[in-house]
């Protein structure tokens, strides 16, 4: 009876892991609307919503358990490099390439989890993998350029450290991963803040403090909490493959609060991204469920 429980547990901290990376890209999507009322240089906007996001998880662990271990400081260094590369690149390249090279990481995850965290990459990841990539495609077919080439380098180097990020978040899984990304949060804080000391002063309307304190409180600070919690309880490849719907989600947002109508190419390509990762999280569930089954079998004509 033991063991059907834990197999029932196991189940239900999937699905709620699941559901919890499903949060947390929705969450993250909201950054393109909100960084529309900021009129500020990124490297500020990005210090200033980590600032706030570190005092929200905080409030939330109350006593964080920095032990400094290898894993955390390195999921720590590469979040805070993930988030300064990216800002990096959208100086050198077009926001279109910066977004598409951001999600080509669930290919790279695949690659690097099964020495790194012994996950095997099944056929379902692969398949996914190719049409989330195709619906990426799709998406910015118009609006991709092969220029750039600096801009697109430090997209790519970004894409790497946000696979590290679900990598060395995921070796954590028995500990407490939220602590390394409080970590990342201070760093990218301190390099983002620190260089707005040498640039011009930003102008702080009632719109731009509301907005960055929003993307400190729920875009990045509750993402963080529901990101530490789901990466516990599915593997590296599926989170990451479930975080690609958050450029989905950001014509959504543009619909729901601009009443801007997604092109045709963004329903498409967006479309396809959904069912891709909603078809790998099915086959997974039927192959747990397959696994549960066989397993009652096995203890029945045990006891038989």
């Amino acid at each position: 009876m033991s063991g059907q429980t834990t197999k029932q547990s196991i189940a239900r901290n999937q699905l709620y892991g699941v559901l919890a990376i499903i949060g947390t890209a929705l969450l993250w999507s909201t950054s393109g609307m909100l960084i529309k009322l900021i009129p500020w240089n990124p490297f500020t906007i990005a210090g200033g919503r980590s600032l706030i996001a570190s005092i929200v998880i905080l409030l939330i662990i109350r006593k964080p358990k920095l032990n400094f271990s290898f894993y955390q400081i390195a999921a720590a260094l590469a979040y805070a490099s993930t988030m300064l590369l990216f800002i990096a690149a959208n100086k050198y390249t077009t926001s279109a390439n910066a977004i598409f090279l951001q999600y080509v990481c669930p290919a790279i995850t695949a690659f690097i989890a099964v020495p790194l965290l012994k996950e095997k990459t099944r056929l379902e990841h692969w398949i996914a993998i190719f049409f989330v990539l195709l619906g990426m495609i799709i998406i910015f077919l118009d609006k991709l350029s092969g220029e750039h080439l600096i801009g697109n380098i430090l997209t790519l180097s970004s894409a790497l450290m946000f696979s590290f990020v679900f990598i060395f978040m995921r070796k954590q899984k028995d500990s407490s991963p939220l602590e390394s990304l409080l970590l990342g949060h201070w760093i990218t804080a301190a390099i983002g803040l620190g260089v707005t000391l040498f640039l011009p002063l930003p102008v702080f309307t009632l719109p731009a403090v509301g907005a960055i304190t929003a993307m400190g409180l729920v875009q990045i600070g509750f993402a963080s909490v529901l990101f530490s919690y789901g990466i516990k309880h599915i593997s590296a490849i599926s989170a990451n493959l479930i975080a690609v719907i958050e450029p989905v989600f950001n014509p959504i947002w543009v619909l729901i609060v601009i009443g801007e109508i997604p092109s045709k190419n963004t329903i498409i390509g967006g479309g396809i991204i959904i069912a891709a990762v909603t078809g790998v999280q099915l086959v997974i569930a039927m192959r747990s469920n397959t696994s549960y089954i066989l397993l009652l079998e096995e203890r029945k004509n045990g006891e038989n």
